[in-house]
């Protein structure tokens, strides 16, 4: 049986989304996860539910311990992942509100633990595979239950992470769009790495919610205009994991 780990990003970690919940705090052999673990069920499906940032997102996005997160959600069972994160638009046709479920990223963070392997023991060198990094199973069950639902996504998206807090310069933004970046955010990576390392199929599903700065004929990001298009658009992250857990095997 499933039992699948969602990694909540801001404002997408609602634990009203689960059923018959209640609040597991957990250790790991690399510290504390960044909240208590929320278990529950969604469509009689086992549920664990991480707030990436805290439960009041009071940890920034460098300060996430991500090897403790994913640690944890493997340490109660979880046999997959589906992680949900804001991201900013590099394209002009990814628009405020737009889903993206991810199928690369870049790596732009320069201060993070991106890795379980810190020594190898004698004889044992370990270098994860990560050519394909999201897991196309997950993948297409959630651009499954986006069709299902008729909510628009794009079927695949290059995500650039960077460290955050702050937001890129002008001309981060546009080297992003040359590299051939789709999105920005500052979660991605190194999550995705980490749950490769441990062996469990992850996928992530993004929401535009701004065009970064390298758009002049507007304002640049702001924290505020984020939180507007959230609340615009929570609903359908919320809605298409409901719609997919059970689809998960």
């Amino acid at each position: 049986m499933a039992k699948i780990g969602i990694i909540g990003g801001s404002g997408l970690d609602d634990p009203n989304i689960l059923e018959s919940s209640k609040d597991i705090e957990v250790d790991t052999e690399f510290g504390k996860p960044s909240s208590k673990l929320k278990v529950g069920k969604i469509k009689g499906v086992d549920v664990v539910l991480l707030a990436r940032h805290g439960r009041e997102h009071t940890i920034p996005p460098t300060q996430v311990n991500f090897r403790a997160n994913i640690q944890a959600l493997k340490d109660i069972g979880c046999t997959h992942i589906l992680a949900t994160t804001a991201c900013g638009s590099l394209k002009e046709e990814i628009d405020r509100g737009h889903l993206v479920i991810l199928d690369q990223f870049i790596d732009f963070t320069k201060h993070r633990k991106t890795t379980y392997y810190e020594e190898f023991e004698p004889g044992k060198m370990f270098h994860t595979v990560m050519a394909d990094p999201f897991d196309e199973d997950l993948r297409q069950i959630l651009i499954k239950a986006c069709k299902e639902l008729k909510i628009f996504c794009h079927e695949k998206g290059t995500v650039v992470t960077i460290e955050g807090p702050r937001f890129s310069t002008r001309a981060e933004s546009h080297m992003f769009r040359q590299w051939g970046a789709d999105v920005i955010n500052m979660s991605i990576a190194p999550e995705c790495i980490l749950a490769n390392e441990a062996g469990i199929p992850y996928a992530a599903v993004a929401m535009s919610t701004d065009y970064d700065c390298w758009r002049e004929d507007e304002r640049p990001v702001t924290w505020e205009a984020i939180l507007d298009i959230f609340a615009a658009n929570v609903k359908k992250v919320t809605d298409l994991l409901v719609n997919a857990i059970p689809k998960v095997k």
